[in-house]
């Protein structure tokens, strides 16, 4: 799990009922996470396909395995930060392992 942090990028997930910019519902579109509610809730702000602003207030961030709204808005890690944090984890680990032996 990543921990959500103020101005991180992630990637918006409109979905169908989201009126809050002019992208449709399965292109994701870049915002910075403005609030942090828990590790799975955060404000966001980013911009549309157009390059127009939008905002978005509790929105669903999905961690690791957790399942996607059907429908619903959401935004998610991008794929280079998921890689950055496994390979961070892994480091971590070795170096515990390294001071065990």
């Amino acid at each position: 799990m990543i921990n959500p942090t103020v101005g991180r990028v992630v990637l918006f997930h409109p979905g169908r009922h989201f009126s809050g910019c002019s992208a449709g519902a399965d292109v994701p579109l870049p915002a910075l996470i403005a609030r942090v509610w828990s590790d799975t809730c955060v404000n966001i702000g980013g911009f549309d396909a157009n390059g127009l602003p939008f905002s978005a207030t509790s929105v669903l961030l999905i961690q690791d395995s957790n399942p996607v709204p059907d429908g619903g808005h959401y935004c998610e890690w991008m794929p280079y930060q998921k890689g950055q944090a496994a390979k961070t984890e892994a480091l971590q680990e070795a170096l515990v392992s390294a001071k065990v032996a």
